[in-house]
This record gives C-alpha cells, structure tokens and sequence, in this order.
C-alpha cells in the first residue's frame, strides 16, 4: 500500500470545512454583485439651495431606499437638457419652462410639484418712478426673460390693461442684467420672482406696480424622463413623497429654512426669509384644476408667441403619482 493513498479522517474533515468556507464567501460574494446590480440609483438634478438642501435640512434625506446620484446646474434650463438628453432622472423646474421643453418633444412629464403665490412673480419700478400701475406702462421699456415668466407676465399684464404689445417695448434680459438696467434708468420697468422681487424691494427700494395674480400659475413641476417613469417608479415616487413632506416641514419652519438658504446661496437672510413668507409654497396634487390652469397659461403663451404651438396639458402629466394634499 502507497503511503498516503487513504485520506485520514481529520484531513477529510479539514477540506470539507475549506470547501464549504469558500462555497459560504462564493454565494456572499454573488449576493453581493447581485445587489449592487439591483440598487435603483435615482439620477437628480438640482440647483444651489434648492431640493437637495430642503430634503437635508427637514430630515427626509435619510434611509432611502434607493441611492441619489444629484447634480447641481445653475438654472432650470440645463435640467431640462439633461432631461431630454437622458442624463438625468428627475429635476424641477418652473411651468412655462417645463411647457416650452415639452413643445420641443422632450420625453419627459410632470410628476409632482408646488404652488406659489402669483402675487411673488411682479413687474418692479424705481422709487423715484412715475409709474404708479400697469395703465402707465403704455410706451415705456420694459425688461424680462424671453421665452419665460418675464416675457408672459409682461404680455399678460398689458393685455389685461388693453395696451397692445406694439405700444411698449420688451427688452430681453436675464435678472442680473435687468436689475442693472433698471437702476440705471435704461428699463422703465422690470418683469420677476422671488426672491429677486424682495431683494428689490428690501435692498433697492424697488416697488412693484403690478403682479401676477389672476394672470400666472406660479407652479414648480418636479419633472422626471418617460424613461425614469417606466423603470424607476417606485424610487421616483417615494422621492416625491419626501419632497412634499420637506416642503409641508418649511412651512412651518421659515426661519430656519431662509437662514440654511441663505448660508448656501450668499443671499441675505431677511431676503430669503421675506421671500419665503411671500411665497408660501405649497406641494399639490397635480389633479383637474392645475391642469386647466396651466392648460390656460400654455393657450397664453402659445398666442403670445412664447410656446411654438398649442399644447394638450393633459398628456404632458403623470397623475398616477400621489402627492401629499397642500395645506
């Protein structure tokens, strides 16, 4: 007999438990893999200030069940190009910008989002102005974004006062420029929102001689991509639950929500905070009324030349999403 032909007892043993140790890291190894390839990791697009800080400081950030891939842009716009690209998952925006990207053919709808007082979107003058309501507005320069809520508040505005648009003259500019103009005396007249209207108004003296009540939605859609929609719905709407909790939470709490804004985006605080109060902003449930309502803004914008065609409202939102009732 060859020495060593008959394994012993003890070596037999000895294996076996080497084989079932690596049949045990094996199979956690494999676990492992498999969940990583699982994880739903929820592409987010946000601005300085904006959802992802509103989400930390109310404490809804934690134990998501999902993981958030944010990246920050400096406007609305280039969500909306990483929308339509595909290189985002979510985003928020504000609805006439939302429109105007769904007129282009962009795969995206409106999931969920927020309401404003109209009253916080205005049209500014100087202290020293003799403008005194939108009936003096007739011949007078008047500035604002093009394609967005300066350019529609502006239309909406002299429409409402029977002032045709050939009887004023618009002047596109962003907020930073416009408020430049505006206290050089270049503009008459200037057409924005919060919180630039009570920057204006607190640091500058400005005063508004119009606003957009009975005339502008002021709604921010959180906006996500078909694509998102049809794989990611449970992630995209537990991310909207949290919105809309956080949002109910700043409500209550102005003072710390204007103060961590405030720390992030170098804005004054009693800026924010004045904002904030103003606006009241509010989650809603995107239900019949806001869809007529922004469907009446869209027809607005479409005859105002802003939106390059009638738009169905309707198909450009995703009402299976349940949002939390506004207060």
């Amino acid at each position: 007999m060859l020495i060593g032909s008959h394994a012993r007892p003890g070596s037999r043993r000895l294996a076996g438990a080497l084989l079932a140790a690596a049949l045990t890291l094996a199979t956690t190894m494999l676990a492992a893999v498999t969940a990583r390839a699982e994880e739903v990791v929820l592409r987010v697009g946000d601005q300085k200030g904006g959802n992802r800080s509103l989400l930390e400081i109310a404490g809804d950030a934690k134990d998501l069940p999902y993981r958030i891939e944010w990246s920050e842009f400096p406007a609305a716009a280039p969500i909306l190009e990483a929308l339509n690209a595909g290189a985002l998952d979510v985003g928020y925006t504000g609805d006439l910008s939302f429109l105007t990207a769904v007129a282009a053919g962009a795969p995206i709808k409106a999931i969920g989002g927020t309401k404003s007082d109209p009253r916080t979107q205005a049209i500014l003058v100087r202290a020293d102005s003799p403008i005194r309501s939108a009936a003096d507005l007739k011949g007078k320069r008047l500035a604002g974004t093009r394609g967005g809520w300066g350019q529609f508040l502006i239309s909406a505005t002299l429409e409402k006062a029977g002032i045709t648009p050939s009887e004023a003259t618009f002047a596109p500019l962003n907020p930073v420029d416009a408020k430049v103009a505006l206290m050089a005396g270049s503009v008459d007249a200037w057409a924005v929102w919060e919180p630039y209207v009570a920057f204006a108004t607190l640091k500058d003296e400005a005063r508004p001689i119009a606003d957009g009540a009975g005339l502008t939605p002021t709604i921010t859609f959180v906006v996500a991509s078909d694509s998102a929609i049809a794989t990611k719905r449970a992630a995209l709407q537990d991310f909207l639950s949290r919105l809309n909790r956080a949002r109910l939470w700043s409500l209550d709490h102005l003072d710390a929500y204007a103060r961590n804004t405030a720390a992030l985006t170098k804005m004054p605080e009693d800026v924010m905070r004045a904002a904030y109060t103003a606006q009241r902003t509010r989650p809603i449930a995107l239900d019949e009324g806001v869809v007529k309502e922004i469907q009446d803004a869209s027809d607005r914008a479409t005859r105002y030349g802003i939106l390059s065609k009638t738009l169905d409202v309707g198909r450009a939102v995703d009402r299976s999403f349940a949002a939390a009732a506004s207060n």
